[in-house]
């Protein structure tokens, strides 16, 4: 099932996708029913809201106050030899807040600061968690997850580096699309594993690697980060990007207003936003 979460006349509501319509299931999020421990498919067949067409709501990100954002550098050794960086034996962890979320369709904001020469692009399979734990095992980890999304992790480069951990450059406001769909596991195959992964600037393909390619594999991350962090229903863990960051170019491809970036993951959909300006 693909499950979106979105606003209609005024109210925040989630529904699942039924051909181009979204069948209403009612006002709670997907953060709380996930939390409730609730199964979304039973959920989603009990409920008989009514149907409403894409073009007359405004979709939301699939979780706006997700528990935890926990983002994955480094994760295709392709991408690790175009950065300045030697492959680690270990996940590159970082976090991503809240505030800097916004959903497929909406503007992507180039920030309004002075060293800023645009936003870079990275796009990634987002995994979100159903239920959580500490210390799963790897053979466990994949009973863990609720389902997959999409993220473009739009990076402010000069920022990113101004220190040695990246939280800054990774978190300013409007600067992580994440969407449109929360596709559930079941629909896809186990760890997402296979999948092709594009991301496009403009219409022009800038990336393009499998999944199949992450050095750390969606259950083996699960269970590295619980050995550490207790992880909840509702995390998102977003797990890294290949090569071809705009960073990495020679001359450097950033992405600026007018411009449109696009990540596509078979199976899952399309994410697409707009770029813009930051305005004081």
């Amino acid at each position: 099932m693909r499950f979106v979460s979105f606003e209609f006349q005024g109210q925040q509501a989630i529904g699942v996708r039924e051909g181009a319509q979204i069948r209403v299931l009612g006002n709670e999020s997907l953060e709380s029913l996930l939390a409730r421990g609730v199964d979304l498919a039973a959920y989603a067949a009990q409920a008989g809201g009514e149907l409403l067409d894409e073009r007359d709501v405004t979709l939301l990100p699939p979780l706006s106050r997700p528990p935890k954002i926990i983002c994955v550098g480094l994760n295709y050794a392709d991408h690790t030899k175009e950065s300045p960086y030697d492959q680690p034996d270990y996940p590159t962890l970082f976090f991503r807040v809240h505030t800097s979320l916004v959903a497929h369709g909406q503007p992507l904001v180039r920030p309004a600061v002075d060293d800023c020469a645009g936003l870079d692009f990275e796009g990634e399979v987002a995994v979100v968690l159903g239920k959580g734990g500490r210390h799963i095992r790897k053979e466990d980890a994949l009973s863990h997850v609720a389902g997959y999304s999409l993220f473009n992790d739009g990076s402010v480069r000069e920022y990113q580096f101004k220190a040695p951990q990246w939280t800054v450059g990774k978190n300013f406001d409007g600067t992580g699309a994440f969407g449109p769909d929360l596709v559930t596991a079941d629909e896809l195959p186990p760890g997402a594993r296979g999948l092709l992964l594009q991301t496009k600037l403009n219409g022009q393909v800038v990336q393009s690697a499998s999944t199949d390619d992450m050095i750390f594999d969606v259950e083996t991350l699960i269970a590295i980060i619980s050995q550490a962090i207790t992880l909840e229903a509702g995390d998102v863990i977003v797990s890294g990007t290949p090569a071809g960051i705009g960073w990495a170019r020679e001359p450097k491809l950033l992405m600026k207003q007018g411009d449109v970036c696009e990540v596509i993951v078979e199976k899952i959909g399309t994410l697409s936003n707009p770029i813009v300006d930051e305005v004081k």
